[in-house]
């Protein structure tokens, strides 16, 4: 089976990591020459909005994915009447703007927290009176790892921030602030029949907008229910085949979500090592028409990134039962280059050992 992926970066090349032992064959489109999965498969080098080279690349394979988000939803349609594209391009076109994923939430009752869209500046009092303060004024479109959001805490703030923001492709919406407890994730996956699995939920702990560490799986059985309630109604809403992640605030006791990603995940990058099948291996199950593996888990696992630049390698192999992931990047303050994953028989175990991970883990922000 010739598996066609939109996206040459580290999800792309762990998908192809996953996939080469089962006799899959790889190839990518990308605009960089050094994009990390190139090692992995064939790399057509070409912008994403390259029509003639996105047609050339899905001529070449049976069945087309992406692991990259900021695709043209309407060129995959089209490429979608040439070759199998999963997910769907219309669950990729919902994902991209954050107004079309919260009304699609709101939608198939799940919960979100206020929302207005926000044209002009004008706007403002009676977009801060329906979402109240403090509230986040976020770009529309293109934003991920914390870019394009300000925190708003007066009306002052939201007029600084709609300026800053104003010119962003796709225009802007204001969201009221969630005071949560926690965050948490579900990956999940459908294939063609229409079977789901869910891997357990993890914990998540964010750091200037990037995810920094995940402890998996989290224990409260009722959020569990709902949270993967929630995501089979995404999935079930789209006709989906493949990973789907959804992100959730936990305040007062509830679930909040946040946002959805329509492919495989950083929080779920410790299945690889903590699950029976990865979440790459039955992304690549589904599309091709294989059975689901079982998510069970192995182990409790702990999941630290490496933001700018990679740990010392000795450092974090003698530790027992850590593994490490190099992504193969050039180091960049504020970029993911790796991840760190960390078994053990509970989470005290893991919290022992976070304080360490945490040392030798780099953490390099932005600027």
């Amino acid at each position: 089976m010739r598996v066609g992926i939109i996206g040459g970066g580290q999800l792309g090349r762990m998908l192809a990591w996953a996939g080469l032992p089962l006799g899959m064959d790889f190839s990518f489109i990308d605009p960089s020459p050094g994009a990390p999965a190139g090692e992995l498969g064939r790399l057509t080098v070409a912008p994403f909005e390259d029509r003639t080279a996105m047609f050339d690349f899905a001529q070449n394979v049976d069945v087309v994915t992406y692991e990259f988000e900021n695709v043209s939803a309407p060129l995959l349609r089209e490429v979608g009447a040439a070759r199998p594209v999963m997910p769907s391009p219309e669950a990729l076109e919902a994902s991209q703007d954050r107004l079309s994923e919260k009304t699609l939430f709101h939608a198939l009752g799940i919960p979100t927290t206020r929302y207005v869209a926000l044209d002009r500046e004008e706007e403002l009092p009676g977009a801060l009176e329906k979402t109240g303060l403090p509230a986040i004024l976020k770009t529309r479109r293109l934003g991920y790892d914390g870019r394009g959001q300000v925190p708003i805490y007066e009306y002052s703030d939201a007029v600084t921030a709609f300026r800053t923001l104003a010119s962003a492709p796709g225009g802007l919406i204001i969201e009221g602030r969630v005071v949560f407890e926690r965050e948490i994730s579900i990956v999940a996956c459908r294939d063609r029949a229409g079977s789901v699995v869910f891997y357990p939920p993890g914990e998540n702990v964010h750091q200037d907008g990037i995810l920094r560490s995940s402890y998996t799986p989290f224990r409260d059985a009722s959020l569990v229910h709902h949270a993967e309630d929630y995501a089979r109604r995404i999935l079930e809403h789209f006709d989906y085949i493949g990973v789907l992640a959804v992100e959730f605030f936990v305040e007062n006791g509830a679930l909040i979500a946040n946002e959805m990603a329509p492919r495989v995940h950083n929080s779920g990058h410790w299945s690889i090592e903590a699950c029976i099948t990865s979440q790459f291996e039955n992304h690549l199950r589904a599309l091709i028409g294989l059975p689901l593996g079982s998510t069970e888990l192995r182990r409790e696992a702990l999941m630290v990134n490496a933001v700018g630049h990679l740990p010392e390698a000795p450092a974090i192999l003698a530790l027992p039962d850590v593994h490490l992931h190099d992504y193969h990047k050039a180091p960049r303050p504020g970029r993911k280059v790796g991840h760190v994953t960390a078994l053990a028989e509970t989470r005290e175990a893991l919290e022992k050992l976070a304080p360490r991970l945490f040392e030798i883990v780099p953490f390099e922000r932005h600027g």
